[in-house]
């Protein structure tokens, strides 16, 4: 969609001088703007906030959910039971519409609570020159032009070109992706820099992680990225899933064949003769029994069943119908940081006299084993002190395990593992002084003192050029310079951020930082690399997932290289090719056709925009791929809306993305959405389930209605019985197939193609087999019952217990849809066996109790009919278990 510039009088302001940034804002940088101009602006760019969405009320949002085939379905068969006088029935049914409708209502309002979350990213205050003086004003009230103070801690009120910035850094994740603080300085950068590159733009709702500085507003509300992030949420499509697509068309299907029939049966019903009210009380008769009223209540049931499982697993569904979402999932795509890495820097490689040094299982090991001591250990651990001494982190207790920067955390443990105490270092070498880092010089620099004399020592830790300009002398690089260089670049190669260490000796007169910056000729001490490392356990649930045929996609805001190294550790991509990757440029580069086959055969998308994301979510779609799609912060609210199944990272994820996903891990892991994705598809094989078993016996009840009418016959089952068979059976049997443990090898084999129906052909041909099972077997024994001398009353009882105990044998057969049944063991859903105990005693009472006797026309029955019951049971069950055989053999 097409984005506002930041604002108007100041395209692309990250590209300009400050003051020309200044100029075009009219605005004193001494002064700050006077009342009239706040004002006036105020009018024109409006409040600095979040406005609610439009679009339809509650009203609406909530009589559309009535307007759905499987909806129209139930309130038809609420309409039948209330013609017919079965007003508990027709409650039941209404209560069921109720719920799905609730259930679909808070499904729709999540955009409108993303935007809500969204809003409360922007802070509360801001200390802004006006008319001369610094105040503290409601950030609400800010203009574009308005100049704003920014300190370590504070949240960042609006976007901001920076003016000023003293050591300033500030964490950007939850816009970027960046698993770093960003430097900021008040230079200009290139115009088509890519947002996390805009090292002199500080933007709404971002967090100063350290030092100080100041900048002049140049984007408020909406005009400001995260403003734009939220236009973009409120745009994303609200996706119907998988399931509810199925259910829909599967609905539509059924709506017609129930109506034909109808129409049918009271047609020939009327030529034969037969009076028209008769006959149309049959078809009301056809169209219950034909009608799944248990389907919703069980769909709610069986994915709430799931979502039990899921949270277990620690994957929070926020949304039913994202459970079988998961199930149905042929891509993720994944955010690096914190879900396929571990979310904490880690010192791998270091470069220390003469030797490539590897971090391998909380140790530093050489790549030659004869440089393990000695001279070239010695060098290992002189970098690593002075990384630990030019360093403002510190280890502890707490649950991150430090305070400060994680880079400069990373190499405190990383001193550790080397054998050394970064406290005891510390103390040995008390600070005199310290220049944090500094963006414009790229390195940080302190002052000891010596442990053994008077002298002081001087360490600088920073980017490889600019510690290697202070190892020379006289302006000359040192001589090793050119294979530094190499080394930094190959470990760049590998993804890994590069920072170099150096020190020298002092005279006890040097006091100042700068003087002893000036004298150049330190001795380098060597290269630290580091990487946030892929999670142990997220390597093989990517390849769990590959084997499912679930393609992982990483999406970040990180450097191409940086993702590209770590997705080749995850396996992302084929056996022996080099990792597909493109950049957020690549895709905006990428003509609209050809952007689908970009994001199919690309493994790391890297730079990536808000909109980009949103585009990729989108392409991928087209394919006809379901997408996941997993995000932590407010730039990833728009794509997680737009994807067919979003996940927020319960630990790390802003409120805005939470709001916006289905899903929410709550440790933040990869391995976990595998899980879910195993979880889903069990869920899916229930629900298939419990359709072969359930769609049976309203297809037997359809026919049997039919085949009265069509033969002249009377009713076998009267239309309160059919609602009996129903009702009672859905509840406890139907129901008792969501406790069915997952199937073996359910990772093994591909996605459902979700443009597939819920049943296919071999399936359907199954369900047709034993609805006509049913009405052979009814319209059989209640002939039987009649010429064996018994009532009518006493002929609808047995044609009654014979759909319920068919189904009760029925229901062993569905428990696998392809394995034996008699293989499957009782213990692993004990559920079935206190199901089918259930509907006996139902039936029971159905057929002896005087109040239900009374009320369905039933009619107690003798020994003789239970045995010719309880065989066509076994008959239905043998016949049914032959056909899977049968199956499995074709």
């Amino acid at each position: 969609m097409p984005l506002s510039p930041p604002l108007p009088a100041v395209p692309a302001p990250h590209a300009l001088p400050a003051d020309a940034v200044l100029a075009a804002l009219d605005v004193d940088p001494g002064a700050g703007l006077d009342r009239d101009a706040v004002a006036a602006r105020r009018r024109r760019f409006g409040e600095n906030a979040l406005r609610a969405p439009g679009g339809p009320g509650p009203l609406r949002r909530l009589a559309g959910q009535f307007l759905q085939p499987l909806v129209l379905l139930l309130l038809a068969a609420a309409a039948a039971s209330f013609f017919l006088g079965h007003l508990l029935d027709g409650g039941v049914i209404c209560a069921v519409v109720a719920v799905n409708a609730a259930l679909g209502y808070a499904q729709e309002a999540k955009a409108v609570t993303a935007l809500a979350a969204l809003s409360r990213t922007m802070v509360a205050t801001a200390e802004t020159l006006r008319e001369g003086a610094f105040t503290v004003i409601p950030a609400a009230e800010l203009v574009p032009g308005d100049i704003v103070r920014l300190r370590a801690g504070d949240r960042v009120p609006a976007d901001m070109r920076l003016l000023a910035a003293k050591s300033l850094r500030i964490d950007e994740s939850a816009l970027t992706g960046e698993s770093v603080p960003a430097d900021k300085v008040a230079a200009p950068v290139a115009a088509d820099a890519p947002l996390a590159e805009r090292a002199c733009l500080a933007f709404a709702a971002t967090a100063v992680a350290h030092g100080a500085g100041s900048g002049v507003v140049v984007a408020t509300g909406h005009d400001a990225e995260i403003g734009r992030i939220a236009d973009l949420t409120a745009g994303a499509d609200a996706l119907a899933t998988p399931l509810t697509r199925a259910i829909a068309r599967f609905s539509t299907v059924l709506l017609a064949a129930i109506l034909a029939l109808a129409g049918v049966c009271f047609a020939v019903g009327v030529w034969r003769g037969e009076p028209a009210q008769a006959m149309f009380m049959a078809a009301v008769a056809l169209a219950v029994g034909a009608i799944p009223e248990g389907l919703p209540a069980a769909v709610t049931v069986i994915l709430a069943i799931g979502v039990s499982r899921m949270a277990a697993r620690k994957a929070v569904i926020r949304h039913l119908p994202a459970v079988e979402t998961l199930g149905s999932t042929t891509v993720v795509c994944s955010d690096k940081t914190g879900t396929l890495t571990v979310n904490r820097m880690t010192a791998t490689e270091a470069l220390a006299g003469g030797a490539l040094w590897r971090l391998t299982d909380g140790a530093f090991a050489p790549d030659a084993p004869a440089s393990g001591d000695g001279p070239a250990r010695e060098a290992l651990e002189a970098l690593l002190a002075g990384a630990t001494l030019c360093n403002a982190a510190v280890l502890t207790d707490t649950a991150d395990g430090f305070a400060g920067d994680p880079t400069e955390a990373a190499l405190l443990a990383a001193a550790r593992a080397a054998g050394l105490d970064p406290e005891r270092v510390r103390a040995a070498h008390p600070r005199l002084a310290e220049e944090p880092f500094d963006a414009a010089r790229m390195c940080m620099s302190t002052l000891h003192a010596r442990p053994d004399g008077p002298g002081r020592v001087l360490c600088v830790k920073g980017a490889t050029e600019a510690v290697l300009a202070l190892c020379g002398e006289n302006g000359r690089e040192p001589a090793f310079a050119a294979d530094v260089r190499r080394a930094a670049e190959a470990m760049a190669g590998r993804g890994l951020r590069v920072l170099a260490v150096a020190r020298r000796e002092l005279p006890p007169e040097v006091a100042a930082i700068e003087d002893a910056l000036r004298r150049g000729g330190l001795a380098f001490l060597g290269l630290a690399a580091l990487l946030d490392p892929p999670r142990p356990e997220a390597v093989p649930a990517v390849a769990a997932c590959r084997r499912a045929g679930v393609m992982v996609k990483m999406i970040t805001g990180d450097h191409k290289a940086t993702a590209a190294a770590i997705a080749a550790q995850l396996g992302l991509g084929e056996a022996g090719a080099p990792i597909a990757a493109a950049t957020g440029a690549d895709i905006d580069a990428a003509p609209e056709a050809d952007l689908p086959g970009l994001a199919a055969r690309t493994q790391v998308f890297a730079r990536v925009a808000p909109e980009q994301k949103l585009r990729l979510v989108r392409a991928l779609q087209s394919l006809g791929h379901v997408v996941a799609m997993t995000g932590d912060g407010v730039n990833d609210a728009p794509a997680l809306r737009q994807a067919d199944i979003g996940v927020a990272m319960g630990r790390g994820g802003t409120e805005a993305a939470k709001e916006a996903a289905d899903m929410v891990l709550t440790d933040d892991n990869f391995a976990t959405i595998a899980a879910a994705v195993e979880e889903g598809r069990g869920v899916f094989d229930n629900l298939v389930k419990f359709l072969v078993w359930t769609l049976p016996t309203n297809l037997g009840e359809g026919l049997v209605v039919l085949c009265a009418v069509l033969f002249g016959l009377p009713l076998p089952m009267s239309p309160g019985q059919i609602l009996w068979i129903n009702m009672t059976t859905a509840g406890s049997l139907g129901l008792m197939l969501a406790f069915e443990p997952r199937e073996p090898g359910i990772m093994e084999r591909p996605p459902r193609d979700p443009r597939r129906p819920i049943l296919g052909w071999a399936l359907a041909r199954r369900v047709t087999l034993m609805g006509l099972l049913l009405l052979a077997a009814s319209f059989g024994l209640y002939e039987w019952e009649l010429a064996a001398g018994g009532s009518e009353a006493q002929a609808r009882t047995v044609a009654v217990n014979v759909f319920v105990a068919m189904g009760a044998a029925y229901l062993l057969s569905c428990r696998s849809l392809s394995r034996p049944a008699l293989s499957l063991p009782l213990s692993g859903n004990p559920y079935v066996l206190w199901g089918m105990a259930g509907a006996m005693l139902l039936q029971l009472a159905f057929t002896y109790a005087p109040p239900l006797r009374d009320v369905f026309g039933a009619a107690a029955i003798g020994a003789a009919s239970w045995l010719r019951v309880g065989g066509a049971a076994v008959a239905g069950f043998c016949v049914m278990e032959a056909e899977k055989a049968l199956y499995r053999r074709a």
